[in-house]
């Protein structure tokens, strides 16, 4: 099977042109392929087919097999390996996901994708379809304790998957592998959650440390930092652009007052090119 290493900021996938090949058992083939030891090594796989409804599809799975339903650095990867690859060549591209159909707009330099901005779409607030399970119709600096005793006021938003958003004074200094799964399956979580923890360091920059569900610790999540923002900005605590520091590097996210789209943009990068006996 011949396949692309990306990464966007740090977050990074397994990509396989499925318009010239379709890998049997995905789900199997990401565990066996994500380990940092015995396979490549990335944050998952995903495959970019074609879609009868958009310029192509983003078909993703978790480092653990699981299906992720969106990943915004990832999807940023898809748009410019299909513009640089020649799969399709329009600066504004149509991705189909589980999430439903994204708007990608590339910013072309030199014939290159150097970065891609994504309209993710609205924000989900509302508890039950987040999912949630929770008293009130939404989640907005709600206190919560974790099994482990820890009193944590989170605020709880679906970009296309459920993200669950704490505010911190250290973030570097976290305990991320202890914190970050407990919160991931708390039984307030049917369908498990990202979970992330931020630092806010003005009205229009914010540090964020990701837990992602079937994952853990990445380096970055586009989506994370997507309800993040929205999470900031819900709270009074930032303004509704801003940039998100990550461990991997800086996301641009801006959630529209008119059309309550949330934007984020960013750079895309290609590893290296392999084959590998499947």
């Amino acid at each position: 099977m011949q396949f692309t290493k990306m990464h966007g900021i740090g977050n990074d996938y397994i990509y396989v042109n499925c318009f010239q090949q379709t890998p049997a058992h995905p789900s199997e083939l990401a565990v066996r392929l994500s380990d940092r030891h015995f396979g490549v090594g990335s944050d998952g796989l995903i495959l970019i087919q074609p879609s009868d409804v958009a310029d192509c599809k983003m078909e993703m799975f978790n480092a653990d097999g699981s299906i992720g339903m969106m990943c915004g650095n990832g999807i940023r990867c898809v748009g410019k390996y299909v513009y640089d690859r020649g799969l399709v060549k329009k600066d504004v591209l149509q991705v189909e996901t589980r999430s439903g159909i994204k708007t990608l707009h590339l910013n072309i330099q030199d014939g290159t994708v150097s970065s891609v901005r994504v309209n993710m779409g609205p924000p989900e607030l509302e508890a039950a379809k987040i999912p949630v399970q929770f008293l009130k119709e939404r989640v907005i600096n709600e206190a919560v304790q974790s099994p482990s005793g820890n009193i944590w006021y989170i605020t709880c938003v679906s970009m296309g998957n459920p993200h669950c958003v704490t505010f911190v004074e250290d973030v570097d200094g976290l305990d991320l592998p202890r914190f970050g799964p407990e919160m991931e399956h708390h039984e307030m979580f049917p369908e498990q959650v990202n979970m992330e923890f931020v630092r806010v360091i003005s009205p229009e920059e914010i540090q964020m440390r990701v837990w992602e569900r079937g994952s853990g610790e990445t380096w970055a999540c586009g989506t994370g930092a997507c309800a993040s923002a929205v999470a900031s900005a819900l709270n009074g605590r930032t303004g509704r652009r801003v940039t998100v520091h990550l461990k991997g590097g800086d996301l641009v996210v801006d959630w529209d007052e008119q059309t309550n789209d949330v934007f984020m943009e960013g750079p895309a990068t290609f590893v290296f090119d392999g084959t590998i006996e499947i």
